[in-house]
């Protein structure tokens, strides 16, 4: 698995988020290949199933060689908006539904192959055999490089891994804010299994909530680091994952050219042990046990 230090993650580009223009959007593919930051994450649901298609228009565009980008989408989850006649949101992975939402990812991404897919949320009514079915399929065609999942738990991962050993990744969510994955034994079972786990939302709600009572005592420990580090706070969220021997993989969902620079900047920070435990407790309000 081969994939950038950083992942470039899309959800927000589309009109879940900044709504870029299709210049906007080469803007940040054209600094991201810039930073060597050459992968980037998508699902069919961003934007309303829009997202890849603003990124395929775009990317078809530029002329840029396939084999220059990784792309990464995940399926599964059928959300209801006015372009899909499903009443409520709900999981579907059946060997059909996963096979159609690869063709129309391929199709909107304006490309022949997916380097990982992933599949999004774990659905109580999960077959693993028709999973694996599906997988085989789309690995033998050549739709699908690389396979993996998101948001699953350590025996849901197994469950899949035992009718098709060939996961690379469980994406799941890691931040100051969202620590549950340094303990629910996620970081460990990629660590045994030589993988690397990838994490989204890595700001956490840090500069979204910034008054709430633990991201005041985080800002208190982080405003004193980024003097030490002369780094800016943003950077040190990252430092604090990349820190990690699991060896995350953040996938930062930025709208901004500027960001990009940054957050390459921030592989170079080595965070000290204790500076790394001072975030860790802040976060938690309490000193480790």
């Amino acid at each position: 698995m081969n994939y950038s230090e950083i992942i470039i993650g899309v959800m927000r580009w589309g009109i879940w988020g900044a709504n870029l223009s299709e210049k906007d959007v080469q803007n940040l593919i054209q600094e991201a290949l810039i930073n060597d930051f050459y992968t980037f994450d998508h699902a069919d649901i961003y934007g309303g199933y829009t997202t890849e298609e603003l990124f395929g228009n775009v990317f078809s565009e530029m002329k840029i060689p396939r084999e220059k980008i990784q792309l990464i989408s995940k399926c599964g989850i059928e959300y209801p908006n006015g372009t899909k006649p499903y009443e409520i949101k709900s999981y579907n992975y059946s060997k059909d539904y996963i096979l159609k939402c690869v063709d129309e990812s391929l199709k909107n991404l304006k490309t022949d192959y997916l380097d990982l897919l992933l599949l999004h949320r774990p659905s109580p009514l999960m077959n693993p055999e028709e999973v694996a079915v599906a997988f085989g399929i789309l690995r033998s065609s050549g739709k699908v490089v690389d396979f993996g999942v998101s948001n699953f738990s350590t025996s849901q991962f197994d469950l899949i891994s035992t009718y098709f050993p060939f996961l690379v990744t469980n994406q799941v969510e890691i931040s100051v804010n969202e620590t549950k994955a340094f303990y629910d034994g996620s970081l460990e079972q990629m660590m045994m299994k030589k993988l690397r786990p990838m994490a989204y939302s890595v700001m956490g709600n840090y500069f979204s909530e910034p008054n709430s009572e633990q991201n005041l005592r985080i800002k208190e420990v982080l405003e004193k680091l980024c003097e030490k580090y002369n780094a800016e706070e943003n950077q040190l969220l990252l430092a604090y994952l990349l820190k990690h021997p699991a060896r995350i993989i953040p996938v930062v969902g930025t709208s901004q050219v500027e960001n990009i620079k940054k957050f390459k900047e921030s592989l170079k920070i080595n965070l000290e042990r204790e500076d790394w435990f001072k975030i860790l407790e802040a976060s938690a309000g309490k000193r480790v046990p």
